[in-house]
Order: structure tokens, then C-alpha cells, then sequence
């Protein structure tokens, strides 16, 4: 092998092994399943949620991690106009095509690997037909230009986004219509194929025009008058050190997460127009769109949480951080607020994206007449309620997604950043087998039906003692001033209550005890772990 591909090599197993073994162990498992206890002749009767659960879900969810390791989707900003190429391997003594060539070649190995993977050890309904070459080359190509479009420079911020989706969506729409016309696999490996090596040539001009530090400019060209007549402006100063930092903190990664979804949205949503209004199919893309930014918030909190020095191998704070003139709790609270409009603009453009799929794809009255009918069951104000409760849980599952592992990578301990996103992969690929078994298990379902409120306690149990060993560390190292502690505590006992109220008009039924919604709503309001993070910074600061 050559010394570059060995360096690329190392370098992608050293920041991603632990994710790398949740997927290999995923698999292994999957495969032991289906060949020593299913027995690989034997047919499975599954139904689309037990396929969903088993196989689409930690597929998409693998798919979208490699994406992300590939392209050095975790290390840059997707609406700046600069490359996302990291800057510190332009120093390295090789070529641009093989600065391009070799992540290209790893990725789009590990992409055919998951789906040979995938397609030879996962469990298949029975008469299900399974394409067996392009869907890898698909996933290669989807990878490559991707690569492509995210390293190469634009002129103006926020062009990276719109170029990627429309380009991948044309991609997309070739493939949906070459799969509604019957095509053979032959011919969709004569569309796909060539995807690679074009898109292989327009990285090694992005590459070189990146490492030339070629970063073109059209903001001036789109100003409200002729740059000539212009006075220099003076630039207006930041009110507080506060508001700079919020400023800085969005600039860095507020924008990931919107664009990150934006990307997603026409694939998810091009599903609607292949359903042929069958409402499952339906209704699963719906779930499957609703979830992606809760979903996508998790990779895009390993960028939030994870400061790096400036040469980005330390899990230290940059001096620069380090020596700001503002106190622990004032750098998290600017973190918040950029974490916060992040997850107001990503679900903007997917409540405005759905409505629009929905019509164009004919299937908003599949849509009306269940919404209607679950109307007439529960009463129409229920269902308002309902809907804008379930709405508002997807947005603070968002949220919370982005900010509940801070204090984890702003301690800057890498052996526990490292061990948190092994077990994040490896939870989300045991998720849908655990569910399935205990859809499918009587025994299972009346064990933790009967254990159910004793569970809950536990883990308020669990939840409330660590709170209150967050709160002793805080007033005792004075990270947080007496007023905030009261004030946190006061506005989280607020959200309890008024979510716990909600709960009880909304659910409330003499087989549902309001004791156990109390318990849903205090584990449902973050607390300890978005309390933390003001400690973990602190420790990293002064260490």
C-alpha cells in the first residue's frame, strides 16, 4: 500500500474506530442471527415495521454516519464558502488526486461493504426482491459527490448547500424513474458507474483549488449598489462579549444542522412520489422525515460539543477559548443559543418541505382522510393538542440531542468523547432488534408492562441524585452564580409542571395513573446532563 493510503488509513481509524466496530459488530450479528439460528434457507414473515426496525433503520443510520466520516462532514461548515477540506492535510507531501483519490476509495469501499454486508446477512422478508450490485454503486456515488461538492470553494455562503441537493436530487429523481420503469439492474449499473470517476475528477479540482487557497468572491457583485460608490463602513462593535460569542458560536455551528437536513429532505420526501399512495408507505416516509432532524442533531453535536485545537488533535480548549473575557457559564449559554435557532431553522424548512411533498406527490388526501378519521375518534381539539405536543416533542428532542452530551466533549477527555459515540452507534443499531423482540415476545411485553412504573422511578431516582451532585458542584465552585441556580431550578420546575398538566388533560384515564406522567414529565425536561456541561468546561479551562 502506498505511504498516502497508509496515512488516510490511520487517520480514519484512529477518529473513527469505535464507530467502525459498532458497525462491524452490528453486522457480525446480524449475520449469526440469520445463518446459526434462522438458518440462511429458511424464509422470514416479516412485516414492514419488523424490516424497518431490524434492518432500514441501522442501515440509514450507518449510511449516513460514513457519510459524514468521508466527506469531513464532522470538522467543517457546510454554508461557508471556503472548503470543507481540513486545511491541516493540505500540508501533506502528496499529489491533490491522491488528497482527493484515497478518501474517495476508502469511503465508496465502505459503502459497498455495508451494502454486500447488508444484503448478504440481514434478515429479508420472504419474496422480497433484493438487487444485488447497483445499490452499492448507488451509495458509492451518492458518497463521491458529496466528497465532491462539500471540498470544492464557492463564491458565495451558503451556494454549497443548494448545489449539493439539487445535484443529488437529479441523481435521485434518474434513479426513481429508472426503478418505476422496471429497468434492469444492467442498466442502472450503466447509469451509476460512471458517477464515480466524475465525480473523482471534479474533487481533484476542488481539492486543488482549495489548497490553493482559491476562494472566490461574488458578495460585492450582489450588493445593493456599485462597490465604487461605496464608503468604506465601519464595522458596528459587538455590545457585550456575550453577544460576539453567540455570534461566533452560530458562525461556526449553527448552520450544520439546517443544512445537513436540507441535504436530506429531497430524498426522503422523492419517496412519496414511488408509494403509489399506499398509506403505510406512506406514513413511514412521513416518520422517517420527522425523525431525520433528531437524528441528524446527533452527528452534528460531536462538532458542537468537541472544541479542538487549532492544529485539531487535541480534545483540549484552544487558547483562544480558554482566554476569552467571559466566565464558563457565559460560553455555554452562547453555545445554547446558536443550538437554539440550529433547531428552529432546521424545522422550518421541514415543516415547509412536507406540506409541499405532500401535494406534488398526490398523497396529502391519504394523509387527510387518516388525519380525519383519528379526528373523529379523539375530538378535533384532542387532536390539535395532540399534533402540536408531538411537534413540539420532535423539536426538543432536537434540542436536546444537541446539547445533552456537552459536558462530555467540553471536559476533553478523549477516551470518554471516543466511548460515547461507540456506544451511540452501537444503541442505534441494537435499537430495532430489542423492539422487535419485545413486539413480538408476550412474556417480555407483560414483564415490562408490570416492571413499567418501577423502571420510571429508577431512573428519576438516578436522574434527581445526579441533579443535585451537578447543583453541590456548582455552588461550590461558584461556576454559576446563587440567582442562576434558583432561576434554572425555578424555569425547569415550571416546564415539569406545565408539561405534566398537558399530559394529564391530554392521556389521563382511570387506567393511566397521573403519577406515572409525573415521572414521564420529569424525565422528559433535561436537567443534569445540560447542568454539567458549565462543570465540564470549567474543569477543561482551568486544568
Amino acid at each position: 500500500m502506498p505511504p498516502a493510503a497508509r496515512a488516510f488509513a490511520w487517520e480514519f481509524r484512529r477518529r473513527h474506530r469505535w464507530g467502525f466496530l459498532a458497525v462491524a459488530g452490528y453486522l457480525m450479528i446480524t449475520a449469526a442471527i440469520k445463518f446459526l439460528i434462522l438458518g440462511a434457507g429458511n424464509p422470514t414473515d416479516w412485516n414492514d415495521l419488523r424490516f424497518a426496525l431490524v434492518v432500514v433503520v441501522p442501515l440509514a443510520t450507518t449510511f449516513t454516519y460514513f457519510l459524514a466520516v468521508f466527506t469531513f462532514g464532522l470538522s467543517g461548515d457546510l454554508a461557508a464558502r471556503r472548503s470543507m477540506y481540513p486545511a491541516r492535510l493540505f500540508t501533506l507531501p502528496v499529489t491533490s488526486a491522491a488528497l482527493a483519490g484515497w478518501p474517495m476509495l476508502f469511503g465508496c469501499a465502505a459503502m459497498a461493504i455495508l451494502w454486500l454486508a447488508t444484503r448478504l446477512g440481514a434478515i429479508w422478508p420472504a419474496g422480497f426482491d433484493i438487487p444485488t450490485i447497483w445499490p452499492a454503486f448507488l451509495a458509492a456515488a451518492l458518497l463521491a459527490w458529496t466528497q465532491a461538492l462539500t471540498w470544492m470553494p464557492y463564491p458565495l455562503p451558503g451556494l454549497r448547500v443548494v448545489v449539493t441537493v439539487i445535484w443529488l436530487a437529479v441523481i435521485n429523481s434518474i434513479v426513481l424513474l429508472a426503478l418505476q420503469y422496471n429497468a434492469h439492474e444492467r442498466v442502472m449499473l450503466a447509469i451509476l458507474a460512471p458517477q464515480v470517476p466524475l465525480a473523482f475528477l471534479a474533487a481533484r479540482v476542488a481539492v486543488a483549488r482549495a489548497r490553493r487557497g482559491e476562494v472566490p468572491d461574488w458578495r460585492p457583485t450582489f450588493a445593493w449598489r456599485r462597490t465604487t460608490h461605496l464608503r468604506p463602513l465601519a464595522l458596528k462593535p459587538f455590545p457585550t462579549a456575550a453577544r460576539a460569542q453567540a455570534w461566533f458560536e452560530w458562525r461556526r455551528h449553527g448552520r450544520s444542522l439546517p443544512a445537513l437536513v436540507a441535504i436530506l429532505l429531497p430524498f426522503e420526501l422523492a419517496v412519496l412520489f414511488v408509494t403509489g399512495g399506499t398509506t403505510a408507505l406512506v406514513f413511514t416516509v412521513l416518520v422517517v422525515v420527522l425523525l431525520t432532524p433528531p437524528f441528524m442533531a446527533a452527528f452534528v453535536a460531536a462538532t458542537v460539543r468537541r472544541p479542538r485545537s487549532v492544529a485539531g488533535d487535541s480534545f483540549g480548549l484552544p487558547p483562544f477559548t480558554a482566554t476569552r473575557p467571559l466566565t464558563s457559564a457565559a460560553l455555554i449559554a452562547a453555545k445554547l443559543k446558536a443550538t437554539i435557532g440550529s433547531t428552529l431553522g432546521a424545522w422550518l424548512l421541514v415543516l415547509v418541505a412536507i406540506p409541499i411533498a405532500l401535494r406534488l406527490s398526490g398523497t396529502a388526501p391519504v394523509v387527510a382522510e387518516r388525519v380525519r378519521r383519528f379526528m373523529n375518534v379523539v375530538g378535533a381539539p384532542r387532536t390539535t393538542v395532540f399534533a402540536l405536543l408531538v411537534l413540539c416533542w420532535l423539536v426538543a428532542s432536537t434540542w436536546k440531542q444537541l446539547v445533552q452530551s456537552l459536558y462530555i466533549g467540553l471536559a476533553g477527555r478523549e477516551r470518554l468523547i471516543r466511548a460515547s459515540v461507540f456506544l451511540t452507534l452501537l444503541l442505534l443499531a441494537a435499537l430495532g432488534p430489542l423492539a422487535v423482540w419485545m413486539i413480538e415476545s408476550s412474556r417480555v411485553r407483560d414483564a415490562i408492562w408490570s416492571a413499567f412504573p418501577w423502571i420510571l422511578v429508577t431512573l428519576v431516582g438516578c436522574k434527581m441524585a445526579a441533579a443535585a451532585w451537578v447543583a453541590t458542584h456548582l455552588y461550590r465552585s461558584r461556576v454559576l452564580s446563587d440567582r442562576m441556580l434558583v432561576a434554572g431550578a425555578a424555569a425547569w420546575m415550571f416546564a415539569v409542571l406545565a408539561l405534566y398538566g398537558l399530559l394529564t388533560w391530554l392521556l389521563f384515564t382511570p387506567f393511566m395513573p397521573r403519577y406515572l406522567l409525573g415521572l414521564v414529565a420529569i424525565l422528559a425536561v433535561p436537567l443534569a446532563r445540560v447542568s454539567a456541561a458549565p462543570l465540564g468546561l470549567a474543569w477543561n479551562r482551568h486544568r
